[in-house]
């Protein structure tokens, strides 16, 4: 199955140089390029991409209005994309915003090419990815600025204790394989418990899993 690419990013040496490495490996494809969240929003819904690569500075319109929108329930669109957020910084308010906005992933433009590639195939399978100081700087940010919501806590009476237990994981970013382990458990039974979280908290990724868990207080950052 191919991949199919939007590019959206107001420099068109970016775009070019991402377009160039993408198309030049097999099952991606880059259907389409945007200078700013105006004509990511119009593209997106014309060509149906599965994975946006999406600038967050840019004119006109940003890219997480443009992410909001694209995600949003008026998207016309056949199917919804998965949105790969790429950004210089990686301590800005931005990054929680994409996060909230839906966003599946966020990078740094610095990131090496295979690290970029394998973003896009991570995202485009449907898991959520983040660079790594991105992850730790998230977790600083709800522990230090977000307070508990009681909300967060109270949805956590839907899960059972296994499942519980599952998030709590996902939390501190173990991966399914790694969750299996800790918990010595099948990695197909830990899938089964992710997809039953997710469907009772309305979750639509791990990042947002991430994000609750820290709200509801499971998780509390090392040290």
């Amino acid at each position: 199955m191919t991949i199919d690419v939007l590019i959206a990013d107001d420099q068109a040496m970016v775009r070019a140089g991402f377009a160039a490495l993408l198309d030049a490996h097999d099952g991606i494809r880059v259907t389409g390029q945007a200078a700013n969240g105006a004509e990511a929003v119009t593209l997106s819904a014309r060509l149906d991409p599965d994975v946006i690569l999406m600038d967050v500075r840019m004119p006109e319109l940003d890219g997480i209005e443009a992410t909001r929108r694209i995600l949003g329930p008026s998207y016309p669109a056949a199917k919804v994309p998965r949105i790969l957020m790429l950004t210089t910084f990686d301590i800005d308010d931005y990054v929680y915003d994409a996060l909230q906005a839906g966003a599946s992933g966020f990078l740094l433009k610095d990131a090496l090419p295979d690290e970029l590639v394998h973003a896009v195939r991570v995202v485009a399978s449907g898991d959520a990815l983040l660079a790594p100081s991105v992850t730790r700087r998230m977790i600083e940010h709800f522990s230090s600025r977000r307070p508990r919501t009681p909300r967060a806590a109270g949805a956590l009476s839907e899960l059972t204790e296994r499942e519980r237990e599952v998030l709590t994981l996902i939390g501190r970013g173990r991966s399914n394989a790694e969750i299996g382990t800790e918990l010595f458990i099948a990695e197909q039974t830990v899938k089964t418990h992710v997809g039953k979280v997710f469907a009772k908290l309305g979750l639509r990724d791990r990042v947002q899993a991430v994000i609750l868990a820290y709200d509801a207080g499971l998780v509390e950052p090392a040290g």
